[in-house]
């Protein structure tokens, strides 16, 4: 199996500081939202746009994990 390639190397890190920054800013909306009683709508948001960035990382990734295994 080959190693992974500078590009890779990047986009790993990248996908890994995306999920992390939006795990921590999802937990945040959502504790805050609780705080001050904002609408539903906007927990909803929230969520949608973490849904967002989850599927994004997981698209990276997988591209990625084809693109070593097809090397």
């Amino acid at each position: 199996m080959a190693g992974p390639t500078d590009r890779d190397s990047v986009q790993m890190r990248l996908a890994a500081i995306v999920i992390a920054v939006t795990m921590l800013l999802w937990l945040a909306v959502q504790w805050l939202g609780g705080q001050y009683g904002w609408a539903a709508k906007w927990a909803f948001l929230a969520d949608l746009a973490a849904i967002g960035a989850f599927v994004w990382s997981l698209l990276v990734t997988w591209r990625i994990w084809r693109r070593r295994n097809d090397a």
